[in-house]
């Protein structure tokens, strides 16, 4: 076996990807992954101590997060930049252990072999990477299960973190709790006790970081408004902006005013159409496409240039390998990347723009609009009208269908639950899950939407918010008393993130689908059946009665 991942959704059979991720990653830049991760172990055993004895390197703070977050499924299949990353990572170990024994620290006793490790070729690195795997092996599946978990939520958080610093904005505490969780996973002392904990404080600190990255995104941007988003398309040449990152959204918007290049958003881009500090720029046009995995055919007849900001990017078909860039952590292939800002200066985007003037508009695939914009501040400014449908018995119910798209045809699930829930409804989304249902026409109750989209996938912390904030509006003890079911798709560690947060937070009974996670096994399920109702998607019919009555 060349590789081994079963991080994602899709994981083939439902067991892992053992020659070539379905995600499309080969199996040599898969074995580079799992050892970039490796890498991070030791650089955090040391950074662990470091700290204890007063000592932080910020360096390695930031090179950990951005790492985790490059490892994240579709985020980068280029050989080339995790050969780069794990010999940058390796001189930040050494600055790490040389701060730690300067500061008195010594290295006795049995040490991880990643934290001591050394190479000096690509031969040595994929040799390594090979053999290295995510030191989450175990004789005993549930550890394994477990570490699997932890790593995989920490993945998540790592990416919410990390879209908060590009803000400015920073918590310690999460740099420390990464490197914690990859210190704990490689201790073989821990038990299965242990771990559980570790689980949980993950989901804790998921919420730290999403809650610091709502922080970022309102106080950057504003407060998401209600907005009506177009979904055709002007007549003006264009570049497309995918993936999750606000700020290259604003730099871009800033370069390309005034030039005659219209800005469209694509997949979990779309909410930047709900932030205020967007709005102003009136060549930011609208929404083109649909989600992640359609990228293929949006990308084909959108005709301009596709800025990638975050992961989501699936292999490049050749029809439009051309006019394709990366930035950030994401890398393909034969892709051009946009390289990182630098002395406080914003990144260049000329190349995409200048290419975006040779280009013809758009083909039009689709007209109209769709709404969102009901984040947790804009929803709160109609609790009145809310709750008053609510104890009227307009809204019965509502439904939280936030989460990941995803090819599998069992995903067909989420749309058949929206068009045949009740017409007493609610549906609350956030992340690109919305697209199974977002552009239905399932009507209004008394003004209110029956579709509320709060944004991107870190934007389920809103509808976290809202839900904490409803129970005392209604006076309740327990937020499950809510008439509010969950029925979450996932895809990626985002969204195991996201899982454990609301986890974290008290909330139970939620479904979750199309599969549950290929890493956790029967016991742990049934641990987390027992403690949070934990259950999976099924019949449509019989998930809507259970749901419409409070199971």
């Amino acid at each position: 076996m060349s590789m081994f991942c079963n991080q994602c959704q899709e994981a083939a059979k439902g067991i892992g990807c053992t020659i070539r991720g379905v995600c499309g990653i080969p199996d040599d830049v898969a074995r580079l992954r799992n050892l970039s991760i490796y890498l991070l172990e030791g650089i955090s055993i040391f950074g662990m101590k470091a700290r204890a004895l007063g000592v932080e390197v910020i360096e390695a703070n930031r090179f950990i997060m951005d790492t985790l977050f490059e490892t994240i499924t579709n985020a980068n299949f280029s050989k080339d930049d995790y050969f780069s990353a794990i010999k940058k990572g390796m001189y930040i170990r050494e600055q790490v252990k040389t701060a730690y024994l300067k500061a008195g620290g010594k290295i006795e006793g049995k040490w991880h072999d990643s934290a001591t490790w050394c190479a000096e070729t690509p031969e040595e690195f994929e040799a390594k990477g090979e053999s290295a795997g995510l030191k989450i092996d175990s004789p005993n599946d549930d550890v394994r299960a477990l570490r699997s978990l932890v790593l995989f939520g920490v993945k998540g958080l790592a990416a919410y973190t990390h879209h908060a610093y590009v803000l400015g904005y920073e918590n310690p505490e999460l740099y420390a709790f990464m490197q914690k969780a990859l210190v704990g996973i490689t201790d073989d002392t821990l038990s299965a006790d242990h771990l559980t904990a570790l689980v949980l404080d993950t989901g804790k600190y998921s919420v730290e970081a999403m809650a610091l990255l709502d922080k970022a995104n309102t106080e950057t941007y504003g407060n998401p408004e209600i907005t009506e988003v177009n979904i055709g398309v002007k007549k003006n040449p264009a570049i497309l902006v995918s993936g999750h990152d606000l700020k290259d959204m604003e730099e871009i918007l800033k370069q390309t005013d005034g030039t005659g290049v219209d800005i469209y958003t694509h997949s979990e881009m779309l909410p930047a159409n709900y932030y205020p500090a967007f709005k102003k720029y009136g060549h930011f046009v609208g929404n083109y496409g649909s989600s992640w995995w359609k990228q293929g055919q949006d990308f084909e007849t959108f005709n301009g240039p596709i800025l990638m900001t975050t992961n989501c990017i699936i292999p490049v078909k050749d029809s439009y390998k051309n006019r394709i860039f990366t930035t950030g952590v994401v890398g393909y292939p034969g892709v051009p990347h946009i390289p990182d800002r630098k002395e406080g200066k914003p990144k260049d985007f000329s190349r995409v723009i200048e290419l975006a003037k040779k280009c013809p508009p758009p083909t039009e695939i689709e007209t109209g609009k769709i709404i969102g914009g009901f984040a947790h501040h804009q929803v709160m400014a109609l609790a009145g009208k809310v709750v008053d449908a609510v104890k009227s018995g307009a809204i019965k119910r509502f439904i939280v269908m936030a989460g990941c798209d995803g090819r599998m045809k069992e995903r067909d699930y989420f749309t058949r639950v929206a068009e045949n829930l009740p017409k007493d409804t609610v549906i609350l989304t956030a992340g690109c899950a919305k697209y199974r249902y977002n552009k239905l026409n399932l009507g209004d109750i008394g003004g209110i939407p029956r579709v509320l989209d709060a944004g991107q996938c870190n934007d389920s912390y809103s509808l976290a918010i809202i839900a904490l904030k409803l129970k005392e509006v209604f006076g309740l003890k327990d937020v499950n008393e809510l008439p509010l079911s969950f029925d979450i798709a996932w895809y990626e560690q985002k969204a195991v993130a996201v899982l454990l947060a609301l986890l974290y937070l008290g909330f139970k009974g939620i479904r979750l689908g199309p599969t549950l996670p290929a890493f956790v096994t029967s016991n742990i399920l049934k641990v987390l059946v027992e403690k949070f109702d934990i259950k999976p998607t099924g019949n449509v019919e019989e998930d809507i009665r259970s749901m419409m009555s409070g199971k």
